[in-house]
């Protein structure tokens, strides 16, 4: 698997130093310690917006790392023109990003894509933003499954549903359905391809 860019890498070890800082025990970006950035981020002070920034920031970082090495894919960013291309209403303003990681997505294999950043601040807000995105994406004609796959899923504690684990565990789900939606299209398309088989009899009348 290609490394993360330098710069995820960068705040996913900041994110790794504050909960060494706060709990005394190490992240190791797996599931098995996922729960501790869980704690970690109840804990966070709603009433510093600044600090909740950087939180959001690197703790994205480090879950969108999680998902990357346990799942598979690659992070997106834009780059600086890209921010400066306009907001997609037509008056040519930048895109507004309320700070640096908002806008990382990370895309899987299936082509499920996320925004850490709008995970992890709902996760610290236990609702859904209207500034971040927290919702999981995939391209138009896989939606439907990815509907389905979500209206399979029990019920679950609000606090369980934003939480980092519950997200993840809802991502392996999801994905192994697209995994197996793929298989069965690719399975299809091979036997509208394969040619029509013939007969050895003879198709006319033998002199």
């Amino acid at each position: 698997m290609d490394p993360a860019p330098a710069r995820v890498s960068e705040y996913a070890e900041q994110a790794v130093a504050y909960v060494r800082r706060a709990l005394n025990l190490p992240l190791e970006y797996d599931s098995d310690t996922l729960p501790l950035l869980d704690h970690y981020l109840r804990n966070v002070p709603a009433d510093q917006p600044a600090a909740t920034a950087l939180v959001i920031a690197t703790a994205g970082a480090y879950f969108g790392e999680v998902v990357r090495r346990r799942l598979g894919g690659r992070w997106e960013i834009p780059s600086p023109d890209d921010k400066h291309k306009g907001n997609g209403s037509g008056n040519g303003e930048p895109v507004v990003v309320p700070f640096e990681g908002a806008d990382w997505r990370v895309v899987l294999p299936t082509a499920l894509s996320f925004s850490p950043a709008g995970i992890v601040a709902s996760a610290i807000a236990q609702a859904d933003l209207d500034d971040l995105d927290s919702e999981i994406d995939a391209p138009p004609r896989m939606r439907p499954y990815v509907q389905q796959a979500l209206a399979r899923m029990g019920e679950v504690s609000v606090e369980d549903y934003y939480s980092l684990c519950g997200r993840l565990d809802t991502l392996e789900h999801i994905h192994e359905v697209l995994v197996a939606v793929a298989a069965q299209m690719m399975g299809n398309q091979a036997e509208d391809d394969a040619p029509e088989s013939t007969s050895d009899e003879p198709s006319g009348p033998v002199n």
